[in-house]
Order: structure tokens, then sequence, then C-alpha cells
């Protein structure tokens, strides 16, 4: 007898009755679509029903049970879907009154006004309509977390369209654009403000600028392979063509916007994770995002809901839609969030959240009271559309207590 024997996963933690299904995806995403080491957790009404872990610590690791496994407080690098997280500081300083969405930036950021920019609105740099999704100098990565150059390059900088007109995603600046401006306003960091304000109070695993003492739970990403669909699923293999040379021309507007960091970070060093860039370089737990979205719907546990109800629908508000300047697919975005579609499916038509490139997701969908979060070491070649999420969503909107 020949074959390949099957890598057994071992996969701790709980489901609720009712959400088994969302273990079978987890399993399944192990066996066959090439995950390496996750984590899912899903919170239903401000109440913890799913919180499953599995795999490596690092992706770079073999799944044969002699690496390091995943355990319960491993925490990952979640790419952008960082942006969402950042996204939730200005909309509750908005909500207190000390940041008006209607402005322009250069009300609290002065040095912005250049190059042609004196009418960007703070809304625009939340629905990647700035028009600054790259810059004409690339930063290295030194420059990129040095607190300074950042700020003062995306203030320097041209827009590439008459902003307000058009949307395309700001992959890197979005950092230094959204950075900056909390820190004028409050006169904090993000990250701090965060730490704070947001995962302090509710208790979570989650940092912007990830501290020494937890760098060592901390799993290392790295780049798999995307297992091809079958045959039978309908799904592309390839992206379009037209999007992959976009990826690959040195000079498009997608190729120079994820290059404005150059060369490309090591997101694996202990000084990138400690550095505060919004737009990439959160460490989180899936249990710490699923419950930092549950708190923006809903109460969880004795504490109140973050967002008041206007704020909940400035998030999920669509600002921006159609063709992405950057990611040359058809997007759409709230204020700070992206929001249900083709090109990013999350939970149901009225869902926000923000997925990260290669795999990890975090969204909410207020309909149902689900908040969800995933998180992964094992880089696949995809923007926003994670098959491996995906499954694990679609086992969620399936589960019995949400469809019903």
């Amino acid at each position: 007898m020949s074959g390949k024997r099957e890598t057994v996963v071992d996969v701790q933690g709980t489901v609720e009755d009712g959400f088994e299904p969302v273990r079978d995806a987890f399993l399944a995403n192990f066996a066959r679509r090439g995950e390496r080491g996750a984590a899912v957790a899903v919170y239903r009404h401000g109440r913890k029903v799913v919180d499953l872990w599995g795999g490596t610590k690092d992706g770079d690791a073999p799944l044969d049970g002699t690496a390091a496994p995943w355990e319960a407080g491993t925490a990952q690098v979640i790419r952008s879907a960082t942006k969402g997280i950042a996204a939730v500081v200005p909309l509750l300083l908005h909500q207190r009154g000390q940041l008006d969405l209607d402005a322009p930036v250069g009300t609290y950021w002065p040095e912005f006004k250049a190059a042609g920019k004196e009418r960007v609105l703070v809304r625009h740099l939340l629905s990647h309509r700035a028009g600054l999704p790259v810059l004409d100098t690339p930063l290295t990565p030194a420059q990129a977390i040095d607190g300074v150059s950042g700020p003062a390059a995306v203030a320097a900088q041209a827009p590439a369209w008459e902003p307000g007109t058009d949307h395309g995603y700001h992959a890197q600046t979005y950092s230094w654009l959204l950075g900056e401006l909390v820190a004028r306003v409050t006169g904090r960091t993000l990250g701090s403000w965060i730490a704070e304000e947001v995962a302090g109070p509710l208790g979570l695993d989650l940092w912007l600028g990830l501290p020494p003492a937890e760098q060592s739970r901390t799993g290392r990403l790295a780049a798999v392979e995307t297992p091809a669909p079958p045959a039978s699923s309908g799904l592309r293999v390839r992206p379009k063509q037209a999007v992959a040379d976009a990826y690959a021309d040195p000079a498009s507007l997608t190729n120079r916007a994820f290059g404005a960091i150059a060369p490309a970070p090591d997101e694996n060093a202990p000084e990138y994770r400690a550095a505060e860039l919004p737009a990439s370089a959160g460490v989180a737990t899936a249990r710490a995002l699923a419950r930092c979205y549950a708190a923006l719907i809903g109460a969880v546990d004795d504490r109140p809901r973050l967002f008041a109800p206007a704020t909940l629908t400035l998030a999920r508000t669509e600002e921006s839609a159609g063709p992405d300047r950057t990611l040359q697919v058809s997007t759409r975005f709230g204020l700070g969030f992206m929001l249900h579609g083709p090109a990013a499916p999350l939970l149901a038509p009225g869902s926000f959240g923000h997925p990260g490139r290669g795999g990890a997701l975090a969204c909410a969908d207020p309909e149902s009271g689900i908040a969800f979060g995933y998180v992964t070491n094992g880089m696949q070649r995809n923007v926003t559309a994670d098959p491996r999420a995906q499954a694990l969503l679609r086992a969620v909107a399936g589960s019995s207590p949400v469809a019903g």
C-alpha cells in the first residue's frame, strides 16, 4: 500500500453546541488548505462561543509533532487586519467630540497642507480617498519605524489623484497618516491610546507596539503555498492577468503602494513587532480580535459597548466603492473598515472589518451579533479573501445558532 500519509493536527479549544461546523472547517484548513499554525475565535452577543487553535507556533516549522505547538496564548502579527483595530481610535475620538471627521487634516497637522493637500479631510484618510497610497521615495525599514520619517514623507507627498474624488488602498502610508493624526489630536501615540483605552480595559492580548515581554509568545510568519482548489469548485486558481501584472510592474500604483517600504521589512524581527505601524504591524490573538469587535457592537461581560449607534453607523456606511486604484478589484470601505463585497466577503451585507494580506481577518456583523477573529502564521498569496478565513466564515454563518 502506498500514498502520502495525511498529517494529523491536534486542534485544541472549545466550541459551543451548534458551532461544530467551525471546528470542522478549522480542521479542514490544515488537511486541505495549507494551514500551518492558526487560531479562530467567535463571539455571539458578547459571549465567546468558539475558541480554537492548532498547528505549529512558527509557520516555517514542520507539521510532524516535533516543533513547538501553537498554544492558547500564542499571538501573531496580523498585517493589515491592524487597520481595522487602528480605525477604532479616530472613531472613538470623534464620538468623544475630539476629532471632526469633516475637518481638513491640516487643521490638526499644519505641515500636511503641503503639495496641494489643503482640502484633504479626515474622512478621506479613513476611506482611502486621500490620494496618498505611494511615496515618490520609499522609506527604508529603519525609517518606516522611527516615528519621524514616515509622517514627514506623507506630509510632503503630492497626491496621486485629486483627494476625495476616487479611492485606492493606502497599503503602507495608512500607518503614518493615521498615526500622526492621532498623535496631533491626543498627544499620545496610536499604540498607547489603544493600550490604555481599548486593550487594557477589555483585557485584550492585542498590541500596536509589542512589548519585549510578549515577544516570545509571538509566532513566526512564513510564506506558504496556496493549494489549488478542486477542479469542481469553480474558483479561479490564478488572479486575472491584469491584476497579476499590476503587482509585478515596478511602475504601477499597486506595486509602489505595497513597496512604500523598501526593501520589505522583516516582519518577524523584534523591532518590527515593537513598531507602531497602524497599517501592518499589530500583534494579536484571535480571541482578542473577536472580543474587540464584539465590544464595538455590543456589551461584553459587564462592559458597555464601545461604539455608540451613530458611530457604528459611520463605521459601516459606504464611503468608497468600485474599482480600487491600488488593489485593481472593486472594494468597499466605510470609515476605516472594509465592508462586505465580492473582493472581501465578510459575514453578511451589513458586516464590517478588515483582512490582513495573506491570512488574518477580523470582522463583526451587528445584525447577528457575531464577532470573528482569525490569525495564522502561514502567509498565502492573497490580499482580501483568504480561502481559510472564508471557509471559517461560511461555517460560522451556517452554524445552527446563526443560520436559525
